[in-house]
């Protein structure tokens, strides 16, 4: 498996090594000793899956300390953009984002540190999206931002009337007023 650094430095994808034959594929999807010396030492401690249809947005999701959260994350099936953004005050990158298309083809992960925000925009239908956090789900620490926020220049990838929302993420703050992470201070 590669290990390949984004503009974000701290944002990594990882990409499979496959191996096929008549029968289909095998691959490595998680090898913890190869993440641990290539990324960051972490401990996965859930993993959770979602499926949607074309159209959907979830995001810009994080938890605040002390339950901040790492993200390991893979489509199974279907296909995704998946969002990376900054949101450590005082980072070089602070507000900027990493787009990547992860998809059952490619077999891609992202991975996304503590202090950053993610989401993701479904491309196709049936999309399952699986997804590894190193802290567990903390209802009082959960925060996003608005998806549509226009000083982040997101481009989901969907034509904005195909765009299906949850009713929570329709009215997050825009970055300037959401609760965000001290770049000095270390997450881990």
């Amino acid at each position: 498996m590669n290990f390949i650094k984004t503009l974000i430095p701290e944002v990594f994808i990882i990409d499979p090594i496959i191996h096929g034959d008549a029968r289909g594929y095998f691959m490595e999807s998680f090898l913890l000793d190869k993440f641990q010396t290539s990324i960051l030492k972490t401990d996965f401690v859930q993993e959770n899956e979602s499926c949607s249809k074309y159209g959907v947005l979830r995001g810009l999701h994080y938890q605040t300390e002390p339950f901040a959260q790492s993200k390991l994350v893979r489509v199974i099936k279907g296909k995704i953009v998946d969002i990376a953004l900054d949101i450590r005050k005082g980072s070089p990158t602070f507000g900027q984002h990493v787009a990547i298309e992860l998809s059952g083809e490619n077999k891609r992960q992202l991975f996304i540190p503590r202090g950053f925000a993610h989401g993701f925009s479904v491309l196709e239908n049936d999309t399952i999206v699986q997804y590894k956090t190193d802290n567990l789900y903390s209802p009082e620490h959960e925060r996003a931002i608005l998806w549509n926020d226009p000083s982040l220049k997101i481009d989901w990838k969907i034509p904005e009337n195909d765009i299906l929302l949850s009713e929570k993420d329709k009215c997050h703050p825009l970055l300037e007023k959401a609760d965000l992470f001290d770049y000095q201070r270390n997450l881990y």
